[in-house]
Parts: C-alpha cells; structure tokens; sequence
C-alpha cells in the first residue's frame, strides 16, 4: 500500500501545520526504508529550536521526523 506524506522540517512548515491544526505523526528513522512510528499524531502544541510538543510529549528534533498525510488531490501543507 503507498502512503502518501509530507516530512515537515522547517520552521515554517511546522508553524503552517500547528495554525492548520493537522494531524502530525512522529517517526523515527531506522534505517533505509525502515521507520518506527513513535506516535500517532496529533496537533503541533509548542515549537522550539530543539523540540516539537504534540500531545503533551517533547520530541527532538534532530532525532525524529515530522510528518503529514497528503491526500492525492492536495499540494500539502
């Protein structure tokens, strides 16, 4: 099955989900092609230089990605 996302790295990606109120999940790179999901999403409470807070819990920034579902017809965030 293909799943369509978007990572969100910047700044001002972060900043356009957490005004959208989309769902983010929490991913943390294994590997190639390998992913652990740490959460399942939530919406962007609290953005800073080294973290994201989404449901209540900090993540790193350097450590996990950020992502959105796209649906097909959208350009994404």
């Amino acid at each position: 099955m293909k799943h369509t996302y978007k990572v969100l790295s910047s700044d001002i990606e972060l900043f356009a989900a957490a005004l959208s109120q989309v769902r983010v999940y929490v991913v943390q790179p294994l590997g190639e092609d390998l992913i652990d999901i740490v959460d399942y999403g939530g919406v962007v409470e609290k953005i800073t230089p080294e973290a994201i807070k989404i449901n209540g819990s900090y993540f790193f920034r350097k450590q996990f990605e950020f992502r959105v579902d796209v649906k097909k017809d959208s350009n994404g965030i």
